[in-house]
């Protein structure tokens, strides 16, 4: 607790006291039924809570019944959702944790299930990805959403939450999109100048205020900035910020950008930690209540040096919570190392908005919290891993807890596998803190390094062991081509293994072809002599199609300003010594100029482990790349599936 004393020291907002600084924001989780607490939702926070959380700002609670955001999104429009909300309320109390619903109104930006009425905005605006413009929502309508707002908040008061979190942040919602330039269009007195675009946010704030009572939180959430031209700026955001105080709220949560400009409001990962926070900085200058940042906070030393540092009163974390469950309380007993750490890559969030639940790369066991909840085997065995890659490291971990006697052999020198060259490329970072982690939870297990598995150490050594097999997969190499005068895989480029030219083609604008292409490109498109030519040739009609997010955003946006040339709809048809043929729209092309052939056409599995683990006669388990092609996400929570009940 010494070493983040800033981050674990007590604040007072409003009128109450909050036991640390470490808040987590909303986060989507769809473990709601219909808008109904559910007891999966109220573990989900409860587990924060217990792990040390000083304050939970709950994802979406819509106030009305007609729009809804997410499928799984919580409600608060009626009293039937009170006894749900008590039964969260009183878990996360607890442990001594203040809880907050964050009050919404999808407006323009509400999921249009079949049945829904035409969307309602502040004007005939919508997001680019809308069917159809809004309708211009009517000051009779507003009068009943005020209301409605302030109904809200007093139903969740009288099932014990702490306070709300009123939304206007990311030109998001009603609110947001009332407050935001690029929405509201308006010439009534709701629209205009700064001063009438608030208006509506004000008026929820004093129908609250008259509601709830003077001990009651009200935080509201903002972007300082929307980083968008014709958007919201920091001056704007100034003038907002010191009205919203004399307005009576107790705490600003000050976020940024937009939920339509990827990555502006969720940075993707390698963006800078704290992202948001020269935001928060400013505007702290011009208030006195406690100001909140939030944005890519997941390792406790910047969350201590923000607040240390007057970036901001408050770190709001949320990935980082969702990752581990204990984030908090490990930070405070100084086991920072037994962190899981969060990567940043958004998978939590994939596939939200069509009804899945929350998850996580890192943590297989997010539903379940923790993995102290793994149950020690009835009957011990003697289990013998093959590969020290995310499936292989998870698998040894759970089968020596749960009391196996565990060996793990890698043929390399290091642990970490396929995830020591998925580290190399320009943002993922990150990854190296997953291998050390992994790593480490490996205290107890026998490992091997510099040890490769064979028949006869199957038949001798290993003769009564059951074995686990997660030795990857192999990069694609399309033999007809290799002819070229110099090839390689992106593998080979990434490890290290061989060094390419200057006039590069890469076959393949997957994830793993675009990141070569970012990792090689120059980092300045200047047109320098000795810049790399780099090239990608991808068969479908663009690339990285089995990815979303903003990770993507701006993995895409990095290689178009470095001069990435990306040829999709493009199928190679032949290659000789010194040339590239390809067809485009019927169209044959020659390059002619390449010095350097990269495969990046995708993973194989190698049958050798398999035939062999067949031929030894033992009971085994292929997982992760060797059982199916997939990503790091697949390969842990594959390992965990199987060994947590083996």
């Amino acid at each position: 607790m010494k070493e983040f004393s800033h981050l674990f020291s007590p604040i007072k907002v409003g009128e109450t006291v909050v036991k640390n600084r470490v808040f987590m924001p909303p986060i989507s989780t769809n473990l709601a039924d219909k808008g109904y607490v559910t007891d999966a939702l109220v573990a989900h926070y409860a587990a924060r809570a217990k792990g040390g959380v000083g304050l939970i700002v709950t994802e979406v609670t819509t106030v009305e019944p007609t729009y809804i955001y997410l499928p799984g999104d919580m409600s608060i429009h009626d009293d039937s959702f009170i006894p749900g909300w008590k039964k969260l309320t009183e878990a996360v109390h607890q442990y001594d944790c203040k809880i907050l619903p964050q009050l919404f109104h999808p407006a323009y930006m509400a999921f249009p299930f079949p049945g829904t009425p035409r969307l309602i905005a502040p004007s005939n605006v919508g997001p680019y990805y809308a069917k159809e413009a809004p309708r211009s929502v009517t000051k009779e309508e507003l009068k009943v959403i005020i209301k409605q707002f302030g109904e809200a908040a007093l139903r969740v008061k009288t099932a014990g939450a702490d306070g709300v979190e009123i939304h206007a942040a990311h030109a998001h919602g009603l609110l947001g999109g009332f407050l935001s330039p690029l929405y509201n269009k308006r010439t009534d007195e709701y629209g205009g100048d700064i001063s009438c675009r608030l208006r509506l946010t004000l008026e929820v704030i004093e129908e609250v205020r008259k509601m709830c009572g003077k001990d009651f939180i009200i935080d509201v959430r903002i972007s300082g900035d929307e980083y968008t031209d014709g958007g919201l700026n920091i001056n704007d955001m100034i003038y907002v910020s010191k009205t919203l105080e004399k307005a009576g709220v107790d705490m600003l949560h000050v976020s940024g950008g937009t939920t339509i400009a990827r990555g502006s409001s969720i940075p993707a990962p390698g963006t800078k930690m704290g992202s948001h926070a020269l935001l928060s900085e400013e505007i702290k200058k011009h208030v006195s209540i406690p100001v909140a940042t939030v944005g890519r906070i997941t390792e406790p030393w910047i969350a201590d040096e923000l607040i240390a540092n007057n970036k901001a009163d408050i770190c709001m974390m949320g990935r980082a919570n969702l990752c581990d469950a204990e984030f908090v309380n490990k930070a405070m007993d100084g086991h920072v190392e037994d962190i899981r750490p969060c990567i940043g890559c958004l998978r939590c969030l994939t596939g939200i908005m069509f009804g899945k639940r929350v998850s996580c790369t890192i943590n297989p066991s997010l539903e379940i919290e923790n993995e102290d909840t793994i149950k020690e085997a009835e009957e011990k065995k003697n289990i013998l891993v093959i590969g020290s890659g995310p499936a292989g490291m998870e698998a040894a971990f759970v089968a020596h807890k749960r009391g196996h006697h565990v060996v793990l052999c890698e043929k390399d020198d290091k642990l970490g596998g396929e995830m020591n060259l998925a580290a190399v490329p320009i943002a993922k970072q990150d990854l190296t803190l997953v291998i050390k982690y992994m790593a480490h939870k490996l205290e107890g297990v026998d490992v091997r390094l510099n040890t490769e598995v064979t028949l006869e150490m199957l038949k001798n050594e290993f003769k009564d062991y059951e074995v686990i097999a997660g030795t990857g997969a192999s990069p694609i190499v399309i033999n007809p081509f290799t002819q070229f005068k110099s090839w390689m895989t992106a593998d080979d480029v990434l490890a290290g293994r061989a060094f390419p030219g200057r006039k590069i083609v890469i076959i393949g604008g997957g994830s793993v072809g675009c990141e070569t292409a970012d990792y090689l490109a120059p980092l300045i498109n200047d047109l320098f002599p000795r810049n790399r030519d780099v090239t990608i040739l991808e068969m479908a009609d663009g690339v990285m199609m089995n990815e979303s997010g903003p990770g993507r955003s701006l993995l895409v946006r990095r290689m178009m300003e470095k001069g990435v040339k990306i040829i999709t709809s493009a199928k190679v048809d032949s290659v000789t010594e010194t040339e590239i043929n390809y067809t485009q729209d019927d169209v044959t092309h020659t390059i002619k100029d390449a010095d350097t052939l990269i495969f990046a056409a995708g993973y194989k599995k190698n049958p050798a482990v398999e035939e062999m683990l067949e031929e030894s006669g033992l009971n085994y388990h292929m997982i992760g790349d060797a059982h199916e092609i997939g990503n790091i996400k697949t390969a842990i929570t594959e390992a965990y599936n199987l060994t947590k009940d083996l």
